[in-house]
């Protein structure tokens, strides 16, 4: 039987990922940081781990035995203030992982990693394809390069992939985050939003797209080895976020640039290529943004 470990199952994107596995006859079994109800996402199991605990760790992967392996757990805000719990739980913890999974018992058939579309910074020459250069501009993104670097350590005793998911979004996204902000306010009737640049442009996914390339990346021999980004390839402005929100909702939603929300190193533009991904897994859905929020403004969660 193929069964999978995923760490953060517990999370925004663990929980699509774990029913994108679950309709591909796996058993999934996740890793969360805090408890959870029993079922969440339709796992078989779930087991409460802090990745920094490494003895507990090596002792939950032993017990699951996974066929394979997801590693989402991060923290991936990148306006997180905690420099120090950041570089932690996403270098720290994630070595502690793959040194858990490559002392196992168990040969895994693959290890996805999770890095990020940060890592390349300011990139602004047309759609970033996977040789553009690393140049981190957050926290958050230099603990995702070193993230990578711990990946290539460990690849010549794993099957690694690594995944540079650019930003998605869907039902059940935190309001931290800048899409379900915006819907959120869109659903209460809210007065204005207030927003930092509005001029950043962003390759935006749906997050049930995002989870099925997951689970195909797991069934495709092909892809040990590489890194592959995550995206739809094309990118939308706050603007026009803000626009197609506004005629889905009805809602005039007027928005105000709150200085306090704009980060000097604010990552201007991000569009992803696809490219290489779908050749390797093929096309995936192409679910229309305005699809998305849509799906977000009916839904209550």
């Amino acid at each position: 039987m193929k069964r999978v470990l995923i760490t953060g199952v517990a999370g925004f994107t663990g929980r699509y990922i774990a029913q994108a596995c679950k309709a591909r006859d796996y058993e999934v079994h996740g890793l969360s940081h805090l408890p959870v109800p029993t079922g969440v996402a339709g796992a078989d199991a779930v087991h409460i781990c802090d990745l920094l605990d490494a003895e507990r760790l090596s002792a939950l992967v032993a017990q699951a035995d996974a066929t394979h392996v997801i590693h989402l757990a991060a923290i991936s805000f990148v306006g997180n203030g905690d420099a120090e719990a950041m570089y932690r739980t996403n270098v720290v913890g994630t070595r502690n992982l793959l040194e858990a999974v490559a002392r196992s018992e168990r040969h895994p058939v693959a290890v996805v990693v999770a890095s990020s579309a940060n890592v390349y910074g300011n990139a602004t020459a047309g759609s970033i394809d996977e040789s553009a250069p690393l140049a981190p501009a957050n926290d958050y993104a230099v603990s995702k390069v070193a993230v990578e670097y711990l990946a290539r350590l460990y690849a010549n005793r794993l099957p690694i992939v690594v995944t540079r998911p650019f930003n998605y979004t869907g039902v059940g996204q935190s309001t931290q985050f800048l899409l379900p902000k915006i819907v959120a306010h869109a659903k209460r009737r809210a007065d204005e939003i207030e927003l930092g640049n509005l001029d950043v442009e962003r390759d935006f996914s749906d997050v049930r797209t995002v989870a099925e390339a997951y689970a195909r990346l797991l069934d495709t021999p092909a892809a040990i080895g590489a890194t592959f980004n995550i995206c739809s390839g094309r990118a939308h402005s706050l603007e026009t976020v803000l626009g197609i929100v506004r005629r889905l909702s009805g809602q005039a939603l007027p928005a105000r640039v709150n200085p306090a929300f704009v980060r000097t190193n604010e990552v201007l533009r991000l569009q992803g290529d696809p490219t290489k991904l779908e050749a390797a897994i093929g096309a995936l859905p192409r679910i229309e943004l305005a699809s998305t929020l849509q799906w977000m403004l009916d839904n209550p969660a």
